[in-house]
């Protein structure tokens, strides 16, 4: 079983459109939706997909979980709600309600706005046994320890290798000093996933010892039971086609052993987002 937790369905065809993709994104700018993902996935072993934020409408939350209500592919939806909103403690309640719904997204900005008010609304993840995923940078690792810290029930998902600029060499050491500092929290887990997007040559190198020191480090430092695949499809189409994204992980993966196949392209992810078992 393959899960891919890291997907965004879209459509700007709709009536009121869509606040992103922008139009002049010429490769993103189009209907992307669950029969078009998985037309490319499927065919890789792919057996399901966790969503990630359609777009910073509240409505659109909604509109994420009625696509998942036909289409057993989506697993599991992490979506797009701002803890700092007077509405969010309704709006997280009625979402928290669907068993596809598994918590939300903060970004750089939101994570360095942290103040008490909103690690008690961040304590209503841990509370509703929701998910918190990271948008984040190097510079903002400090915070995701200090919510790890402060919240130890609740569950956090870096995303994107924490966008760590990869150049076939041994990644930048603040990095790798925020890695180890990152594992000494169990909650913390980071998604394998943003490597052709962060690739700094141009097309992104499609062979695996290219992101080998990058990937050598995430699994010396956390293990196992932390890493998660996931492709950040389409957004993962501007450095390379669906193919060649999943193939550099797996091929990592494969090398050390079945256990960690298994785990990193299922089992940890279903530890961190806990997706209700759905029949396809």
């Amino acid at each position: 079983m393959i899960i891919d937790t890291h997907t965004h369905f879209y459509d700007p065809c709709r009536p009121e459109g869509v606040p992103w993709p922008p139009r002049d994104d010429a490769l993103l700018y189009r209907r992307v939706l669950p029969e078009d993902y998985k037309a490319v996935a499927v065919p890789e072993g792919v057996t399901g997909t966790v969503v990630v934020e359609a777009s910073e409408w509240v409505e659109d939350n909604r509109w994420i979980l009625d696509l998942a209500t036909t289409e057993p592919f989506i697993v599991g939806f992490v979506g797009n709600l701002n803890p700092e909103s007077d509405d969010f403690e309704k709006h997280l309640a009625s979402l928290a309600g669907n068993p596809i719904f598994r918590g939300i997204r903060l970004h750089r900005n939101e994570v360095q706005t942290i103040g008490d008010s909103l690690y008690s609304r961040l304590e209503l993840l841990a509370q509703a046994d929701l998910s918190l995923d990271l948008l984040i940078d190097v510079e903002q690792l400090r915070w995701a320890v200090r919510i790890a810290e402060g919240l130890p029930d609740l569950r956090i998902v870096l995303n994107h290798v924490i966008h760590v600029p990869i150049d076939g060499k041994t990644p930048d050491p603040d990095w790798i000093d925020g890695l180890h500092n990152v594992s000494r929290y169990p909650n913390i887990y980071c998604k394998v996933s943003g490597l052709v997007e962060t690739a700094r040559e141009r097309p992104a190198p499609p062979e695996l010892i290219y992101y080998a020191p990058t990937l050598d480090h995430l699994w010396e430092i956390l293990g196992v039971d932390r890493l998660i695949y996931a492709s950040n499809w389409p957004v993962c189409e501007h450095g390379a086609d669906y193919t060649t994204v999943q193939r550099i992980p797996m091929e990592y993966f494969r090398a050390i052993g079945e256990e960690a196949v298994e785990k990193v392209f299922c089992k940890n992810a279903k530890a961190a987002y806990k997706w209700p078992d759905r029949a396809h």
